[in-house]
């Protein structure tokens, strides 16, 4: 089965054909980092704009590449939820559309499981197994039980992960998009970092990192305007610290709690340098397995979503051409 995945749900345009849930074809993505850069961040009319100029481009760059003809083409994947609602708006249009014209069954998919699913494009993790999400806009732990049966065992309550290292960045002064270049400063710097407080949330599996951003303004602060590198660097070290600190200890009391022995790792915030070590270092001390996909694939694209599409298809999952957006959309807790 080969599906067309489309994925815009911020600011990346993507378009991927992925052959039996697993095998990429072809995975394009058009990057909107140096529209945004000049703005220190996102900007939702400004995302929403370019994805209508390179949407069907994207779309045709893909086919071409995966060399494949439309006849071939099994079904359309397209994620319309959570996310900037204009900017999902422009894909799911652009789905519906090619779906309609080309007679293909179209299924949405939630944007967090598309980020699960791109482990199943590295290699297929067996079920059960816990999902760590860290991006941007989610910080969220999720129970695979089987393909379309999850459970959200916990969740940011105010700040996602991401959004705590894009924000401090610019505290700092780095350029957006603010993750990476935390990851750089952080790792070059030689000295020990800043201590920062992390949120306890008790026996819960949730997140906060509002605390931990306050924490660090207030230390920025306290260092004055003109800050010296080595003061960028060690706060900098400091907040990649608490942040790997926090998001481990959940996955940890979660992979005990459920007697779990594989965890996936998902999302932009996949690409820090130092989570993914940490990780490897808690799945030997734990005694889980860690499958953690490549740089490629942890950030926004859309083989992650014509995989997720894949396996819904395969079970029966069909979606109507009234589909709509949401701009928010918890998985389900148990």
């Amino acid at each position: 089965m080969r599906v067309l995945g489309i994925e815009t749900s911020c600011d990346e345009t993507a378009a991927a054909i992925v052959e039996d849930g697993v095998r990429i074809l072809s995975n394009v993505v058009s990057s909107q980092i140096d529209l945004h850069a000049r703005f220190g961040g996102v900007v939702p009319e400004v995302a929403s704009r370019a994805h209508v100029e390179r949407i069907n481009g994207c779309i045709q760059e893909a086919v071409d590449e995966a060399g494949v003809s439309w006849a071939s083409i099994d079904g359309v994947a397209v994620t319309n939820r959570p996310g900037l609602v204009g900017s999902l708006l422009v894909g799911v249009c652009a789905a519906k559309a090619y779906a309609f014209v080309h007679s293909k069954p179209l299924v949405a998919v939630h944007h967090t499981l598309g980020h699960i699913y791109a482990a199943f494009l590295s290699e297929q993790p067996e079920f059960p197994f816990l999902a760590l999400v860290a991006s941007g806009g989610h910080s969220d732990l999720v129970l695979m039980r089987e393909h379309g049966r999850c459970e959200l065992l916990g969740a940011t309550r105010d700040d996602a992960a991401g959004e705590a290292f894009d924000k401090v960045a610019r505290l700092l002064g780095l350029p957006h998009p603010g993750g990476p270049n935390i990851d750089q400063v952080a790792a070059a710097c030689p000295d020990e970092g800043e201590r920062f407080p992390v949120a306890d949330l008790g026996d819960s599996l949730d997140y906060s990192f509002s605390g931990l951003k306050t924490a660090v303004a207030r230390r920025v602060a306290e260092l004055g305007e003109q800050l010296a590198p080595a003061d960028v660097g060690r706060v900098a070290k400091g907040l990649q610290d608490a942040v790997v600190r926090a998001l481990l200890a959940n996955v940890v009391r979660a992979v005990r709690r459920h007697g779990l022995h594989r965890v996936v790792l998902g999302g932009g915030v996949a690409a820090n340098s130092r989570l993914r070590e940490a990780l490897m270092e808690a799945g030997s001390r734990e005694g889980f397995a860690p499958t953690v996909p490549p740089m490629s694939l942890c950030t926004d694209n859309a083989a992650m979503v014509a995989s997720a599409g894949h396996f819904a298809l395969a079970a029966g999952v069909r979606d109507g051409l009234d589909i709509d957006v949401l701009a928010c959309a918890p998985l389900p807790r148990g």
